[in-house]
C-alpha cells in the first residue's frame, strides 16, 4: 500500500490508471485503492479524454495496456518515484529518522551480508525500516525497473535496460570447504580435481551452476553432486560438514570462511573469475535520502576483505 502523503504529490486519475495498469483488472485495483471501480473506470476515461488515445485493450477478464498506455505507465512509475524522493528530501531535512529501503536481492547476499548491513545501518539511524524481497537474479533487475525495489542487488548477467549499475565487485567463484578438508589448504584447485570429491551443488537453472557446467563440458568433466539445492546456506553448512565441497561467490560464504567454519579456495580454470555482483538502481532516478545513504554503505562493505 503506497504512503498515503504520496498522494498529496500526484494526479487523482494518474494514480488510478497506474493502480490498474499493475493490476490488469478495475476490480482488483478497486480493493487495492478502496475506491468504487466505477469512479476508477470514470478518472481512467477523462485521462484517456484529455489525451485523446485509448489507454487500454478491453477484454472480458481484465485490461491491457496498448502502446500509449506503456509509455504513460512508464510517466507515472517515475512520478510515484519521485514523490517519494521528496518526500525522503523533506523527511532528510531533520536527518536519517525515518523512511523505508526497499531492496530486492539475490540468494546468495540474503542469508547474512544484507541482514547484517541493515541491522549496522539502523543502529545508526533506528528509524529506516528495510523491506528485502529475495528473487531468482533476472527478476532482481525487473523489481528495479518497475520501482517496487529501490536497490537491486545480484550477479550480473548482460546488460539491462532501464538500469543503471551503481557498483561492480568481481565475484569469482570459490570452492568452499571445511578446515580439515583435503582441499583446504590449496593455493587453488582446478575443476579436473575438484569433481573427485563430493560436491554441494546449486540447480542447473542457476548462474553458478551453469558457469560450472559449461567448463565441465569443455573439459569432459562430469558433475555429479552429492547434495543440489537452491538454498545457499544449505550447501555451504552441508560442506562444513566436512566431506563435500560447495561452490559459490566469496560473498555467500564471508562470515563462515571468517569464523573458520569454511575455507575458500580459488578455482584456476578459465572464466570462474569472470562474474561480478552488481548493485543496480533505476536509471536516471534519483533515490530518497535513506536509500541513498543505505547504497553508499552498500558501496563501502560489498568488496571482498581478502
Amino acid at each position: 500500500m503506497p504512503d498515503p502523503r504520496h498522494l498529496l504529490l500526484q494526479d487523482t486519475a494518474l494514480r488510478y490508471f497506474h493502480e490498474v495498469a499493475q493490476c490488469g483488472s478495475l476490480t482488483e485495483a478497486s480493493a487495492r485503492l478502496h475506491v468504487a471501480a466505477s469512479a476508477i473506470s470514470r478518472q481512467i476515461a477523462a485521462l484517456e479524454a484529455r489525451l485523446g488515445t485509448p489507454l487500454f485493450e478491453r477484454h472480458p477478464r481484465g485490461m491491457v495496456l496498448n502502446a500509449a498506455g506503456e509509455i504513460l505507465a512508464d510517466h507515472a512509475r517515475r512520478a510515484g518515484l519521485d514523490a517519494e524522493r521528496a518526500l525522503g528530501e523533506i523527511q532528510a531535512l531533520q536527518g536519517l529518522r525515518s523512511g523505508k529501503v526497499r531492496i530486492a536481492s539475490s540468494d546468495a547476499f540474503a542469508s547474512e551480508f544484507l541482514p547484517r548491513l541493515c541491522a549496522a545501518f539502523q543502529r545508526e539511524h533506528a528509524g529506516i525500516v528495510f523491506e528485502v524481497t529475495v528473487l531468482p537474479t533476472p527478476e532482481v533487475s525487473d523489481a528495479v525497473r518497475a520501482g517496487t525495489a529501490d536497490i537491486g542487488l545480484c550477479f550480473s548477467r548482460v546488460p539491462e535496460p532501464g538500469i543503471a549499475v551503481a557498483c561492480r565487485v568481481a565475484a569469482p567463484v570459490l570452492a568452499l570447504v571445511a578446515p580439515g578438508h583435503a582441499l583446504a589448504q590449496e593455493r587453488s584447485v582446478a575443476l579436473a580435481r575438484l569433481v573427485r570429491h563430493p560436491l554441494a551443488l546449486p540447480p542447473p537453472s542457476t548462474a553458478v551452476r551453469q558457469l560450472l557446467d559449461a567448463a565441465c563440458s569443455r573439459q569432459g568433466l562430469m558433475l555429479v553432486p552429492a547434495l543440489e539445492s537452491n538454498h545457499g546456506k544449505t550447501l555451504l553448512n552441508f560442506a562444513a560438514q566436512g566431506a563435500a565441497v560447495a561452490v559459490a561467490s566469496e560473498i555467500a560464504a564471508r562470515d563462515m570462511v571468517a569464523t573458520g567454519a569454511l575455507a575458500a579456495v580459488p578455482l584456476s580454470d578459465r572464466g570462474m573469475d569472470l562474474r561480478d555482483i552488481e548493485v543496480q538502481t533505476l536509471a536516471g532516478r534519483t533515490l530518497p535520502h535513506a536509500a541513498q545513504s543505505f547504497l553508499e554503505l552498500l558501496q563501502r562493505r560489498l568488496p571482498a576483505a581478502w
